[in-house]
C-alpha cells in the first residue's frame, strides 16, 4: 500500500470516528452529567496526550506569552466549549451539535475580520451569509417544526466559545507547532475543568455511571476518537496536503446524522439535511484556499464532541 492511499485510509477513518464521537458522547449523557462527563473524558485524553509527549519527547517549556495564550486557549476552547457543548447535546442531537460545531470556520473567519482586521473576501462573506442561514435552518426546524430549543443555544455558544479560542491558537502557531499545542492546551484545559466539575457537585447535580462499560466506551473515546485520530489527522495532511485534507472534514456531520439515527433512534429531518449542505457550502465557499490556521483549526475541533 502506498504512503498516499495509506493517508487517504487514515483520514477517512479519522472522519467516521469524529462523525461518530457526537453519538459517543450524546450516549454517554444518559450516564453522566454533562460537566462530570466533559472533565472525565477530557482528563482520559490529557493523560494519553502527556504519556504521548513523555515517549516522543520534542517539547519545550512555553515562554509567559506562550502561557498566557495557552491559558485563553484553554479557557474559551476547553471551560467554556465543553461545558456548554455537553450541556446544549444533553438537551438536543447529536446531528444538530455536529452541523452546528461544523461552522466554526465561518465563526472564526468573522472574528478574525473583527478583532484581526484580516481581510474579509466575496468568498468569505458569501460563506458566512450560507453557514449562517444553514445554521438557523436547523435551530428554527431541527425538531420538525419551528422553535429553537434551549440545548441548540447552548451548542451555538459553544461553537463561538471555540471560535474564540482558535483566535489564541492562532497567536500560538507563530511560535508552537500543532503537537505542542494540543498537548498543552489539553492539559491545561482538563485543569481548568475542576472547578467547574466541583461545583456541579456541590450543587448536587453531579452524575456518575456505576457501569464499568460506559467508562470503557469514555476511555476508548477520549483516546481513540479524541487522540489518536488527531496523529492520524496530522499525518495525513503531511501526506496528502491541506487542501485534499480539508474536504474529509465534510463527512462528519453526515456521518453523526446517520450513525445517530440507527443507534440512539435519533429522527432525521429534512431541515437537518438542507441546513447541514448550506454549512458545509459555507465553509467550503469561505475557505476555498485553505490556510495553515484553517488546518490548526480541524486539527484542534477534534476536542469537541
Amino acid at each position: 500500500m502506498t504512503a498516499e492511499r495509506s493517508a487517504l485510509l487514515g483520514l477517512t477513518a479519522v472522519s467516521l470516528l469524529w462523525g461518530c464521537n457526537y453519538v459517543i458522547s450524546s450516549y454517554l449523557l444518559h450516564g453522566f452529567s454533562p460537566i462530570m462527563l466533559s472533565f472525565a473524558r477530557i482528563s482520559i485524553t490529557s493523560l494519553f496526550l502527556i504519556l504521548v509527549g513523555l515517549f516522543n519527547g520534542g517539547l519545550r517549556r512555553p515562554t509567559m506569552q506562550e502561557w498566557a495564550l495557552l491559558a485563553g486557549a484553554g479557557i474559551f476552547g476547553t471551560l467554556f466549549n465543553q461545558t456548554f457543548y455537553f450541556t446544549g447535546l444533553h438537551h438536543s442531537t447529536a446531528a444538530n451539535a455536529s452541523l452546528i460545531i461544523a461552522l466554526v470556520p465561518v465563526a472564526t473567519a468573522i472574528l478574525e475580520r473583527i478583532f484581526l482586521k484580516e481581510s474579509f473576501t466575496r468568498g468569505k462573506i458569501a460563506g458566512a451569509l450560507l453557514g449562517i442561514t444553514g445554521v438557523i435552518v436547523i435551530v428554527i426546524g431541527g425538531k420538525g417544526g419551528f422553535g429553537i430549543t434551549t440545548g441548540d443555544l447552548y451548542l451555538l455558544i459553544a461553537m463561538l466559545t471555540q471560535s474564540i479560542s482558535l483566535l489564541y491558537i492562532r497567536k500560538l502557531s507563530s511560535s508552537m507547532s500543532s503537537y505542542a499545542i494540543t498537548i498543552f492546551s489539553t492539559v491545561i484545559g482538563s485543569l481548568l475543568m475542576l472547578p467547574a466539575a466541583s461545583g456541579e457537585g456541590i450543587l448536587g447535580h453531579t452524575v456518575v455511571s456505576h457501569h464499568v462499560w460506559l467508562w470503557g466506551l469514555m476511555a476508548i473515546a477520549g483516546i481513540i476518537c479524541q487522540g489518536v485520530a488527531g496523529f492520524w489527522w496530522n499525518k495525513g495532511v503531511a501526506v496528502v496536503g491541506a487542501g485534499t485534507a480539508a474536504m474529509f472534514m465534510n463527512i462528519p456531520p453526515f456521518v453523526a446524522i446517520l450513525v445517530g439515527h440507527w443507534v440512539l433512534g435519533d429522527p432525521i429531518y429534512a431541515t437537518q439535511l438542507i441546513g447541514g449542505v448550506l454549512v458545509l457550502l459555507g465553509v467550503l465557499t469561505a475557505n476555498r484556499k485553505t490556510s495553515k490556521l484553517g488546518i490548526k483549526i480541524n486539527q484542534l475541533s477534534s476536542k469537541t464532541g
